[in-house]
Parts: C-alpha cells; sequence; structure tokens
C-alpha cells in the first residue's frame, strides 16, 4: 500500500485510491503515525497534534475509536496500527510513505560524488511533493509541528539540485523546475542567488532583478536583516552585468572532455595521470579533490588517455546507465587502487601496496588479447568480457607498465601541501609538478 503526503493525503493500493479515515482528525492521526512509523506516538502528543493544542475532553477516548476503524480499513491491505506502551505505532512493513521516499533520495543526492547521479536524485525527490505536507488536512500551525525538518531538507535539496544544474550549465532546467520554489521561499537566499543566475544567463535579467526585490523585501521587511554576502553579490553582478555569472566556473588546472571535467596532464604516464585524479594527496581531505566522482568520468578518463577507443568508452558508459550499482562498486575498486598504486610510486618499500596493485595487475592479463591492428603493430586489448571493469583493468595494466620501467625511479611528488600530484622529472632538477600549479604561495 502506499501513502502519500506530499500535498494532499492519498492512500492507493495497487494504483487505486483507497478511502481511509471517515473524518478529517482521522486521517491527521494516521498521517501524524505514518511520519513517524516504526515508532511509538504517545497519545497524549497524538492528541495534542490532532486537535492542534485545543483537544476536546473526550479526546483520548476519541483517539482509541479512530486507531480502532483505522486498523480495520487497513488490515485487508496488510497495513497494522500497534499498540505500543501508552502509544500506538504504525508497523513500517507492508506499504510506502513518499515523505520517507523523499528523506532517503534527499540523502543521497547530499552524498553523491557524480553530479549527474546528484541532480538525478535531487530531482526525484524534489519530485514527490505536490503541494504543501498535507494539504486541506493540516493546517499551517501544525504543518510547521510536525514538517519542519521535511520543509527544510525540501529547501536544502533543492539548493543542491540548483547549484549542480547551474555548474553543468542547464540553467533552463533550473528556471523551470526552481523558479516557482524561490518565489514561494524568498527569504531562502541560497536558492534565490541560484535561481536569480539561472535567469540572468537566460537573458532574463528584469526577472531576475524581480526576484531579488522579492526576496530583500521578505529578509527586511518579514525578518529583518539585510541579504547575506552571497545573494548581495550576484545581485550587485547582474546590475553590472558581470561577465562572471555568464557560465559555470571550471575547477582549476581541468579540461573538459565529453561533459566531465579532468585535472591536467601533468604526470607523463597515464598510471601517472591515474593516480593525479586525487588532488591533495599530501594534506587533509579537501572539497573537490576527488577527480573520480563517478563512473563515467572513469570511463570519459581511460578514453581520454588513450587506454581504451572511443567506442568502448561509449559502450561503458551504456552499462553503467544500465547497471548503476555495478559501476559505482567498480569505481570503489578504481580509487582504492589508484590509492595502492600511489603507495607504491611514493615508498617503493610498501610491500602490502606493491601486492594490492600485483594482483590487479595480474587479474588485468589474463584478460587481455594481444592482435594485430589496422596499422600492422601488435598491441594488447581488454576482452570485451571486462564489461563495467574495462577501465580499472586498463589503469592496472598501465600500472604494472610503470612498476617494470626503470622510469618509476624518476617518479616525483609535489611538494605542494594541497598538491602530491606525482610526475617524472628525469632531470632530477623540477620541483613542482606543474607550472603555475604549484609551488611557493599556491
Amino acid at each position: 500500500m502506499e501513502f502519500r503526503l506530499l500535498g494532499s493525503f492519498e492512500a492507493r493500493h495497487e494504483g487505486r485510491p483507497i478511502p481511509v479515515g471517515r473524518r478529517r482528525q482521522e486521517r491527521c492521526l494516521l498521517a501524524i503515525l505514518l511520519l513517524e512509523a516504526g515508532h511509538a506516538v504517545p497519545i497524549d502528543r497524538l492528541v495534542d497534534l490532532v486537535w492542534d493544542g485545543d483537544p476536546p475532553r473526550s479526546a483520548r477516548s476519541t483517539v482509541h475509536t479512530y486507531v480502532n476503524r483505522l486498523r480495520a480499513a487497513l488490515a485487508p491491505y496488510g497495513v497494522a496500527v500497534e499498540t505500543r506502551d501508552d502509544g500506538y505505532a504504525v508497523d513500517p512493513a507492508g506499504h510506502a510513505v513518499d515523505t520517507a521516499r523523499f528523506t532517503e533520495l534527499a540523502r543521497r543526492a547530499a552524498i553523491a560524488t557524480d553530479p549527474a547521479e546528484r541532480v538525478k536524485l535531487a530531482v526525484e525527490a524534489l519530485g514527490l511533493w505536490h503541494g504543501p505536507l498535507l494539504a486541506g488536512l493540516a493546517g499551517d500551525g501544525l504543518r510547521r509541528r510536525i514538517g519542519a525538518g521535511l520543509e527544510d531538507l525540501r529547501l536544502t535539496t533543492a539548493e543542491i539540485c540548483a547549484q549542480v544544474q547551474l555548474d553543468m550549465g542547464y540553467h533552463y532546467r533550473v528556471i523551470a523546475d526552481l523558479m516557482v520554489l524561490a518565489e514561494a521561499y524568498p527569504a531562502r537566499e541560497g536558492l534565490v542567488a541560484s535561481v536569480m543566475t539561472a535567469l540572468y544567463r537566460a537573458a532574463r535579467q528584469a526577472d531576475a532583478l524581480r526576484l531579488y526585490d522579492l526576496a530583500h523585501k521578505a529578509l527586511v521587511g518579514e525578518l529583518g536583516v539585510e541579504p547575506g554576502p552571497e545573494l548581495e553579490t550576484v545581485h550587485q553582478r547582474i546590475r553590472s552585468g558581470d561577465p562572471r555569472l555568464e557560465r559555470p566556473a571550471a575547477p582549476v588546472y581541468a579540461v573538459r572532455v565529453r561533459e566531465v571535467w579532468l585535472p591536467w596532464s601533468v604526470g607523463g604516464h597515464p598510471a601517472l595521470e591515474f593516480c593525479n585524479t586525487y588532488a591533495g594527496w599530501r594534506g587533509e581531505r579537501q572539497p573537490g579533490a576527488e577527480w573520480l566522482r563517478g563512473y563515467p568520468t572513469l570511463a570519459v578518463w581511460a578514453g581520454h588517455q588513450d587506454l581504451v577507443d572511443e567506442a568502448t568508452v561509449n559502450r561503458l558508459l551504456d552499462e553503467a546507465r544500465r547497471d548503476p550499482l555495478g559501476a559505482s562498486a567498480v569505481l570503489d575498486e578504481a580509487r582504492a587502487l589508484r590509492a595502492d598504486l600511489y603507495a607504491c610510486l611514493t615508498d617503493p618499500d610498501d610491500a602490502a601496496a606493491f601486492a594490492a596493485v600485483a594482483r590487479y595487475v595480474v587479474a588485468a592479463a589474463r584478460v587481455s588479447v594481444y592482435e594485430r591492428g589496422t596499422d600492422g603493430l601488435g598491441r594488447w586489448r581488454l576482452s570485451r568480457e571486462t564489461g563495467l571493469r574495462t577501465p580499472l583493468y586498463a589503469a592496472a595494466r598501465s600500472a604494472g607498465e610503470l612498476l617494470a620501467d626503470p622510469r618509476r625511479w624518476s617518479v616525483c611528488a609535489c611538494p605542494s601541501p594541497r598538491c602530491g600530484w606525482l610526475f617524472i622529472d628525469h632531470s632530477g632538477q623540477r620541483r613542482w609538478c606543474s607550472l603555475a600549479t604549484c609551488g611557493p604561495g599556491s
């Protein structure tokens, strides 16, 4: 059975609406229990919430009556309302609630590292909202009491979605998906700033300034505070036609390939570039240090380094879309291999790291085929059967070649505390990984 609380209250079974609750308070009681499914809600709290702080004398007995009716209505669909201590709880098994689904999607969007996946999760989460929580069932006061956390999470997710879409150049989607929400919550400065930026990029400067006026009125007139520096900066840049608002900012020292950002090639060998997909090896983990934010980036990186051909990259991207969990698992392996390879190259005495890399090198050799290319030269090619693991084995094969090459003794690690990227230095005189990338004052 499915319950929808994000908008008008609905109960559905196999796509058909099911009438539940004769009275508004009865449906409201069920909604409160569903919001806290699996947890007991004391009767006193139910009384207080259902009647919004002004219950009749018979409220406790009325709650018992409502619960008995709900049990009878829901039992045929496998939904149980249990008595627990001095309260009631809906067993979380046997049904789905849109608020729980929204919370899970929003949580995953917040921690996702691949921008496309982050947007997908955020859009799906926001799409579950069809109006205010329990529209037509709960008043504003009750809604604030039981749904403030959900509303805040909704706006936070919207801000995440807007910022990532802007970074990806999708300003029209920001306008289409989030402008109405920004107008409804003008005091939410981060969301308003992103939508204003999107409007400016769509040549709608006047609309962007009108949205700012709405936000300014809400902040100053209702809350008594001036707009913060982020919103005010966007406002001033729009008024002055600042070109910095025209397109998303690129990461530092990056190259754009197939809609993903990859770090500059500074190492001189694919195995070193593989290690250099993590910035800041020498320091604390910093936001943006991880370049391999999703499997598509790993596949595109392998093609960019000529470890696989373009047709293989296309195939891998298609396979990753069909099997996102499998792709995610391979990405985790690639990151672990990268860390072991980095340890190998920076500490030749690290036998455990060498053994870990060697296992992947051997596995890659077992699935490699030696064949004659169209240019008449022989070359190793990974078997198509490697599937999603192809870029992982390609990186491992490259690592094995470098570890067997005397050039490995010329590998240096950039000493910058915010870098640590690897590079080959035959001269013994090069100190930093790349001119203007690192060095004093970086």
